[in-house]
């Protein structure tokens, strides 16, 4: 009988019950931690599918004129309306300590007072063309300077005139009475040329390219040229030319036909096509999208169809690629793109207003706005707002619509992007153009993420589960204790050496020695074998000469004989069966591509990172087995193998399932490897030639670049978020598995 005296059992109980609550602690820390994190990326993930909200913010009364358009600056601090009497008037919207809501800034006399205004057209590039009685045109920009007076900001409004304050002639012969025909206009310039399209009264279509002398930038001198495009114009409904000034849109009787800018002595047609052939309805309006590669057409039964030119077998042509239901009883009146970004605005005839956006196919908002769809309207530069004009008055409206091109669809299914010939998965989340039309899509480097895991874990799954096998089952013990702390040092190698040395040596020395790669695989386990068997014939006497810790060294420079061997024989292989280059061989005959940097690279160097994690589980499950059980085995007839086989193994298939989890775990979770060791390219491809871009990797190049708040960096969290609740229900799945085997073999 032992007896603790109460002396040494109250420090006892002190020690157990402050270890008991500092584990306790720990646990719930962990927990707390990972609840933490999951909250913050739900945090940051959440704005991205949140509905976009129009609310009204400043009236602002104006001049008696009646407004035909109006305008606000990029900050939404003053606006501006172009009235029938010619004028151009600046408001402020938001006061400051000079001036208050609703002054008058700034008005401009636009025409002479002998002529009238009888229209004014907008584009996208904040420049306002005025039609005036005599036949000509005016082009104006609204401009806004920023000043600072003693650390005080104001604004001060100006007109600019980018073509000169003189009247601009588009009809050489409107000396003959013609006039142009006010509805029936476009224009659109660059930094070198401005191009109009104009109908005249007399049916005449025209064309008048303004052709810069030096750059409009600086200097607004030009020369002017003109071309008829097409007489005896029956009736024409509308007219837009791309910001690029390649081609003219024109709808005539629901028939639209695409004319070619492009040549300096003929406007020839392009295409011809009707976008409501299908159907009973007509055109009501048109727009061309950012970019000017989407063409938008409005319709009379409440749609809006997007067109953009496909690359098909008989070459470009134009396609519908997607269509939007505005309304069931009312046309689409107006259709208004952003400046920006691919989204649009639709106006029906009731003044009821909806937003939309092309890429996600998405509904952002809908709801009145307007009393008709004749009011002036007009989005402001960032997109944050809106202006809309009525007789005397402007009313400006905050718009919250910052993450339009994200929804569920967008992210994990196909889509047709401007300028692909078929709806696919793509990432590409930046460009150096404005018209650039976002990729968000996950399945490329989700995609990207199990690929790579998949050729790691296949190149050390085997290699590691065998090795711990060996280690804990057959090697002796003395050779035991320096194998072991050898491979678990491995995992202390920090892994962008690992990529390092793929990237810049591994990946290269493959290349050149492809052949030898797939004969390493034949020739390595051949050579083994043949070890093994000779070693087995070799009489009793002379293996005894050999101490049983040192018999598997023999296999070691077998091996690398193998390796050298299958190196020295691959360019001979190369140049009898592969025309000298299997790597072109690869690529011309079979079709299939090569990167030098691929999953073939990545599966050697993570799968090298991975062996050590593996291997030390899967070592300690094995030859944790009790003694007793594979005692009983031999002792009962059966051999090593089987007893291996029968008992060993299912004992520990816990553990080395746990083992695999663990190692498959740091494959997903893996960066510096594949972010130096693949050519980072988001394709979704199994071949084993093929990069790919893992969703870590994704987050590590790209988060540096991204704008804080903006979609781009939010769906880098989403990244972040599938990957956390991705290895979350993995790790729950193998813990399941792994309890479930634990309950199964521990009657053994």
């Amino acid at each position: 009988m032992v007896t603790i005296s109460a002396k040494s059992f109250e420090p006892r109980q002190v020690k157990n019950t402050l270890a008991k609550w500092l584990i306790s602690v720990g646990g719930v820390s962990v927990l707390f931690t990972l609840v933490l994190i999951f909250a913050y990326l739900v945090w940051v993930v959440k704005p991205v599918f949140e509905s976009a909200s129009i609310e009204p913010l400043t009236n602002i009364e104006t001049q008696t004129a009646t407004n035909l358009a109006v305008g606000v600056d990029e900050l939404k601090e003053i606006t501006f309306n172009i009235n029938t009497n010619g004028e151009i008037n600046f408001y402020q919207l938001k006061a400051n300590d000079t001036h208050q809501t609703g002054d008058l800034l700034l008005s401009e006399k636009l025409i002479p007072e002998q002529v009238t205004l009888l229209d004014v057209f907008t584009t996208n590039t904040n420049q306002y063309v005025l039609l005036t009685s005599d036949g000509l045109i005016r082009v104006i920009q609204p401009k806004f300077k920023a000043n600072f007076v003693a650390d005080i900001r104001t604004i001060s409004p100006s007109v600019g005139y980018p073509l000169g304050e003189e009247p601009i002639v588009i009809d050489e012969d409107a000396t003959s009475g013609s006039s142009l025909a006010s509805s029936i206009f476009a224009f659109a310039m660059t930094e070198e040329r401005a191009v109009v399209v104009a109908l005249t009264n007399d049916n005449r279509l025209l064309k008048t390219s303004l052709i810069a002398e030096d750059d409009f930038n600086y200097d607004p001198e030009y020369s002017t040229e003109f071309q008829l495009i097409k007489d005896d114009v029956e009736s024409l409904d509308f007219v837009e030319i791309t910001p690029d000034l390649s081609m003219a849109i024109a709808v005539e009787n629901n028939a639209v036909t695409i004319f070619d800018l492009s040549d300096e002595y003929d406007v020839p047609v392009k295409t011809v096509f009707n976008p409501v052939y299908e159907s009973a309805a007509d055109i009501t309006s048109l727009a061309l999208l950012s970019g000017s590669s989407s063409v938008l057409f409005g319709t009379s039964d409440g749609k809006v169809h997007q067109y953009f030119e496909v690359a098909g077998e008989n070459g470009r042509s134009f396609q519908l690629i997607r269509s939007f239901d505005v309304s069931a009883n009312e046309t689409v009146a107006a259709i208004y793109p952003e400046t920006y970004r691919k989204s649009f605005y639709t106006v029906t005839p009731t003044g009821n207003v909806g937003v939309y956006y092309t890429t996600s196919e998405a509904k952002l908002w809908q709801g009145k706005l307007l009393d008709n769809a004749e009011q002036p309207f007009a989005i402001a530069p960032r997109a944050n707002g809106i202006v809309i004009g009525s007789g005397q008055s402007v009313e400006l409206f905050s718009v919250h619509n910052e993450h339009p091109e994200v929804t569920w669809s967008a992210l994990w299914q196909e889509v047709w992007y401007e300028g692909y010939p078929e709806p696919d998965y793509i990432w590409q989340s930046t460009s150096g153009s404005d018209d650039f039309e976002a990729k968000f899509s996950l399945v490329p480097i989700s995609f990207g993420t199990m690929k790579a895991a998949l050729y790691a874990m296949l190149f050390a799954v085997p290699i590691a589960i065998s090795a711990a096998i060996y280690t804990a089952y057959f090697m002796p013990p003395v050779m035991r204790k320096t194998v072991k702390p050898t491979i678990e040092l491995m995992e202390a190698l920090p892994t962008v050496i690992l990529g390092f040395l793929a990237g810049l040596w591994l990946a290269p020395l493959i290349e050149e020695f492809l052949p030898a790669v797939f004969l390493l695989s034949i020739l390595l386990p051949f050579a083994t074998f043949v070890t093994a068997f000779a070693w087995y014939k070799v009489p009793k006497k002379i293996k005894l000469i050999l101490p049983e810790a040192f018999a598997p060294i023999i296999l070691l420079p077998v091996l690398i004989l193998a390796g050298l061997l299958a190196f020295e024989a691959s360019p001979f292989i190369e140049d009898a069966m592969f025309g000298g280059d299997m790597r072109q061989y690869i690529t011309n005959d079979l079709g299939i591509n090569f990167d030098q940097r691929n999953a073939l690279v990545v599966g050697i160097a993570m799968g090298f990172a991975v062996i050590p994690t593996i291997f030390s589980m899967a070592e300690d499950a094995i030859f944790s087995v009790p003694k007793h059980l594979t005692s009983g085995s031999l002792a009962l007839g059966a051999t090593q193998w089987q007893t291996l086989a029968k008992v060993v193994l299912l004992t520990a298939s816990p553990g080395i399932f746990s083992a695999v989890m663990m190692g498959l775990g740091r494959a997903v979770g893996e960066t510096m490897i594949v972010l130096m060791a693949t050519g980072n390219t988001p394709v979704i491809d199994w071949s084993v030639f093929q990069g790919m871009r893992t969703l870590s990797a994704n987050i590590a190049v790209e988060m540096p670049e991204s704008e804080v708040g903006s979609s781009h960096y939010r769906i880098l969290f989403l990244a972040a978020f599938v990957l956390f609740v991705f290895t979350f229900i993995f790790n729950t799945l193998a813990e399941f598995v792994r309890q479930r085997l634990r309950e199964k073999y521990s009657s053994l």
